[in-house]
C-alpha cells in the first residue's frame, strides 16, 4: 500500500462510530487515510471549533458534513426550526472548513401522500438556505435516497429527482451527491451521472454495497466494500468520465461493524477500497495486489 493508492479515500465518521473523534483522527493519521467526513451529532458534542482545529492539527481533509436536510414540513413553526437547523449546519461545515453539506431531503409529513408537494417545499427551502451557504464558501448537496426509504426519510429517490431540484440553483450552490447504496438498482443513473457531471454538479461521491437480506428496519444494512452486489470500480469509471476526480468516501451504517474493534474496521475499508475501488482487476478478476493487505494498527 502507498500513500498515493490512498489519496482519495475518505472514511466517513459513521463507518467507524465506535471511535471517538480523537480516536479516529490518530486511526487516520497512522493509517495514511487523508480524509474525514464528519457528522454533525459526534462534532457538536466534541466542540465544532475544537473538532475543526483537531483535524486541521492532524493534516485531514473534512471531505464532507452529514447532515443537513429534512425540509419537507408543512407547520410553519417545524419549517422555520428547520431553516434554522440547517443555516447551523452550514456555519459548521464552515467552520470545519469543507465545502460540502450533504443533505437528506426528508419524507412524507404525518398522514401526507404528496410526494409532488413534498419536493417542492424542498426547492422552496433550498431558495432560502443556498445563497446563505455560498455565502460561507459551501455547497449544498442533495443525496437521492433508495426509495424504500421515500416515505420516512428522503422523498428523492432518483438522481434525476436530486437534478431537477439542483438545477433550479448554480452549480456553485447546489449539486448531488453520488452514493453507490442508494443509487446502484437505478438504470437511468448513468446517464443521470453523466448529466451532473456536465453541469459540474457531483459535489461528493460515496461508496457502500448492498448485501442481502436486509436488517429489519433497513437503515443500518449498508454492506462493507466487496461483500455484496455492487461493482464499485464501474460506478467510479461513471463518475470519472463524468468529470468528478474528489474524494471517495465509505460511509456504511451497520450493526456487525460497529460492534467490532474500530481501527480494524478502518483498516479493513482502506484495504477493501483498494481491492475492490482502485487497483486494476486481473483475467481472474481480482486485483494483482490483493495479497497485499494494510497492517493493523496496534490498539492501545
Amino acid at each position: 500500500m502507498s500513500t498515493a493508492e490512498l489519496a482519495r479515500f475518505s472514511i466517513n465518521q459513521m463507518t467507524v462510530r465506535q471511535l471517538s473523534l480523537p480516536e479516529l483522527v490518530d486511526a487516520c493519521v497512522a493509517l495514511g487515510v487523508p480524509g474525514v467526513g464528519l457528522w454533525r451529532e459526534p462534532v457538536q458534542r466534541y466542540g465544532v471549533e475544537a473538532a475543526a482545529k483537531l483535524v486541521g492539527d492532524a493534516g485531514l481533509t473534512v471531505t464532507t458534513l452529514c447532515r443537513g436536510g429534512f425540509l419537507t414540513a408543512t407547520d410553519p413553526v417545524e419549517r422555520a426550526e428547520a431553516l434554522g437547523d440547517n443555516h447551523a449546519a452550514i456555519d459548521e461545515a464552515a467552520t470545519l472548513g469543507t465545502d460540502t453539506l450533504v443533505l437528506v431531503s426528508g419524507g412524507l409529513p404525518a398522514g401526507s401522500k404528496d410526494l409532488r408537494g413534498a419536493r417542492e417545499r424542498i426547492a422552496d427551502a433550498l431558495a432560502v438556505l443556498a445563497p446563505y451557504a455560498a455565502e460561507r464558501g459551501v455547497r449544498l448537496a442533495i443525496e437521492p435516497l433508495h426509495p424504500m426509504y421515500a416515505a420516512d426519510r428522503c422523498v428523492v429517490s432518483t438522481l434525476a429527482q436530486a437534478l431537477d431540484l439542483a438545477e433550479r440553483f448554480p452549480a456553485h450552490q447546489v449539486g448531488v451527491a453520488v452514493d453507490t447504496y442508494h443509487v446502484w438498482w437505478d438504470d437511468q443513473a448513468p446517464a443521470q451521472i453523466a448529466r451532473a457531471g456536465t453541469a459540474g454538479r457531483i459535489h461528493t461521491f460515496q461508496l457502500a454495497d448492498w448485501t442481502t437480506p436486509l436488517p429489519e428496519g433497513v437503515l443500518n444494512g449498508r454492506g462493507q466494500i466487496g461483500d455484496g452486489a455492487i461493482d464499485m470500480r464501474e460506478w467510479k469509471s461513471r463518475v470519472e468520465a463524468a468529470g468528478y476526480t474528489g474524494p471517495i468516501e465509505v460511509e456504511l451504517f451497520n450493526e456487525r461493524l460497529w460492534a467490532r474493534d474500530g481501527r480494524e474496521v478502518l483498516a479493513e475499508s482502506a484495504e477493501r477500497f483498494l481491492e475492490h475501488v482502485v487497483r486494476r482487476r486481473t483475467a481472474e478478476g481480482n486485483s494483482p495486489e490483493a495479497g497485499a493487505t494494510i497492517p493493523p494498527p496496534a490498539v492501545s
